[in-house]
């Protein structure tokens, strides 16, 4: 089958079936056109919103246009999955660890069913070229999934889906097909402000809008120096990321457990004995942290958290 007599419309369908059947939860396809954000992101980047975080200066054009990372991107695949899993009760010595980063690296289990799926395509279309993305990339995929329809953009700036709420992780496939795109997500969050009144470091400075400098993901997991005071203090009891702008919003009130295996969580609590953490070393770290997102986090910057938690408890019992 060749570029020039296949249904493109019979072929959309086929590849959103093979997708679930990978284990993707939603699958939807967008243009390959470039960012209507490219201004917007551009100012984000000269204001300094970014923090430390240089890897997001680089590749501007790339990343704001999928047909720079991949000449010829005509559309791109677009999936996600719920990796929401339930939590036994927190203990009062727990550093919290964002849900996402608590079964296996997302990016290793995710990447593989993409390649598979890109894989399928190549054979249907033998002439495509394709590339496949989970998050490190220089692709702006909240935008590309909410054009393809797997949810729309928050107040919270996370990728919200009114059946699965915002517990999703996401993957793209650009390439040089042609596919049908899908309807664009659209906007429920409607006049809920809650994400934006329960941030405690303001970090989403208005509707859409984020300063990753205050957010307390940032700051524990890509802020590599010491913490302001004014923040660590703000940070409370979250040793590794972050949720409280998705727990405190109403579409993940009734949000359905995620099926994947990989994603259970390895910490049946969802959180670390932070004294342990304190006590660890390398091959402590290594050994429990072993195939775990969190192992973006060096055991000394995981240290600086724990000790922040720590200090926070106690200020807490004062």
């Amino acid at each position: 089958m060749t570029m020039t007599t296949i249904n493109t419309h019979q072929l959309a369908s086929e590849v959103k079936q093979r997708a679930r059947q990978l284990g993707f939860d939603l699958v939807g396809i967008a243009d390959a056109s470039p960012s209507k954000y490219r201004d917007f992101y551009r100012q984000w980047l000269d204001d300094g919103r970014a923090g430390t975080m240089e890897y997001l200066h680089k590749r501007f054009d790339e990343r704001t246009d999928p047909a720079m990372y991949l000449p010829g991107a005509r559309s791109v695949i677009c999936v996600a999955v719920n990796y929401l899993a339930p939590l036994d009760a927190i203990p009062s010595d727990g550093g919290k660890v964002a849900r996402y980063a608590l079964g296996d690296d997302y990016h290793e289990v995710l990447k593989p069913k993409l390649h598979q799926l890109a894989d399928w395509l190549r054979a249907r279309v033998p002439e495509a070229q394709s590339k496949c993305a989970v998050d490190t990339a220089p692709v702006m995929e909240k935008e590309l999934a909410a054009r393809a329809g797997i949810g729309w953009i928050g107040k919270n700036t996370c990728v919200l889906n009114e059946h699965v709420g915002s517990w999703l992780l996401l993957g793209e496939i650009l390439t040089t097909v042609a596919l049908p795109p899908d309807n664009p997500g659209i906007d429920r969050c409607g006049t809920c402000t809650r994400c934006i009144d329960a941030c405690p470091t303001g970090a989403i400075t208005e509707p859409y809008q984020l300063d990753a400098r205050k957010c307390i993901s940032y700051l524990t997991i890509e802020h590599r120096a010491e913490i302001a005071p004014d923040l660590a203090e703000r940070m409370d009891d979250w040793l590794y990321g972050c949720d409280i702008c998705q727990d405190v919003c109403p579409w993940n009130q009734k949000a359905p457990l995620g099926e994947m295996v990989e994603f259970q969580p390895r910490f049946a609590t969802g959180t670390l004995n932070v004294q342990e953490v304190l006590g660890w070393q390398n091959e402590q770290y290594r050994e429990q942290l072993r195939g775990s997102a969190m192992k973006r986090v060096k055991l000394p910057v995981l240290q600086r958290n724990a000790r922040i938690v720590a200090e926070n408890s106690a200020r807490r019992i004062r």
